[in-house]
């Protein structure tokens, strides 16, 4: 892969995150293609918008930012969300019932999954039944040996411990952090240091890889042998929507590329720190 530009797929929730001072492009999976592709990868988001002005200027906004999209267009509103910032942390009002709730299953999208070298997926975007099926289908297109990267993303009330199994059974790499461990060891009857249960976790799910960050203090990445722990750098944050994305873009892009467990931790630290100081989850590379 060292040789070759990595292509990833991102599918799930394309949005509009909407702060006090004005909206943003964004949603977690778009996210990640975004990073991975400002790194060097070629990717490819997977979503639906509705027939309306937001969505037809996110699409604008995919095409600026030279992200490639199998965007479906269906007749429900295009996804936006409320975002609160205090001292820099987000917290977001998700509105329900938009366009990335009804994503269709299309010819495309099931081309772009079958040869992509990695695939990125949540919870979020499966909290509809019809998105849902969807998402599963394309899993199961997934080529065997791509890195199926499942960001547990939780939001609200929108997921399961039922949902998470389910999709762990899809996953070759698991990302989550500390709040997410702590509602994963209520759901799961989990116990042990968070080392222990990562351990846990990524020997009982056959992982390639556990991600668990631990936001402004370290983040720490297993795999079946060998551990790399790193610190998280101190910048001047001006926001951090967006920086668990861009670690997650930055450590699948280097590993595509040949790099290192070490080197791809290095590598997504400081892409996500950068992205901390920066406003909104697509900021300029220039």
């Amino acid at each position: 892969m060292a040789d070759k530009k990595p292509f990833i797929v991102g599918i799930g929730e394309l949005l509009w995150d909407v702060f006090p001072t004005g909206k943003r492009a964004g949603g977690a999976p778009i996210n990640f293609v975004y990073h991975a592709t400002q790194l060097g990868a070629d990717g490819c988001a997977v979503s639906a918008v509705g027939d309306d002005d937001w969505g037809r200027e996110i699409l604008q906004e995919l095409a600026r930012s030279n992200i490639q999209g199998i965007i479906s267009t269906v007749p429900y509103p295009t996804g936006r969300v409320q975002v609160e910032l205090k001292d820099g942390i987000p917290s977001y009002t998700i509105v329900e019932d938009v366009a990335w709730d009804h994503l269709p299953l299309t010819p495309e999208a099931l081309n772009a999954v079958s040869r992509a070298d990695a695939v990125c997926y949540g919870t979020l975007s499966l909290r509809h039944a019809h998105t849902r099926e969807t998402v599963k289908k394309l899993l199961a297109a997934a080529p065997q040996d791509a890195l199926r990267f499942f960001d547990v993303n939780l939001r609200q009330s929108y997921y399961s411990g039922e949902l998470i199994e389910e999709l762990l059974g899809f996953a070759n790499v698991f990302k989550l952090n500390d709040d997410e461990l702590v509602i994963l060891r209520n759901l799961f009857g989990l116990t042990g240091s968070d080392e222990e249960v990562c351990c846990a976790l990524l020997q009982k799910y056959h992982l390639r890889y556990l991600i668990f960050t631990a936001g402004d203090k370290y983040s720490v990445i297993y795999t079946p042998d060998e551990i790399s722990r790193i610190n998280t750098p101190r910048v001047t944050v001006e926001d951090t929507v967006g920086a668990g994305d861009s670690f997650s873009g930055a450590f699948v892009c280097a590993v595509l590329m040949g790099k290192t467990l070490k080197e791809a931790h290095e590598a997504a630290v400081k892409t996500a720190a950068f992205v901390c100081t920066r406003a909104g989850a697509w900021p300029s590379y220039l």
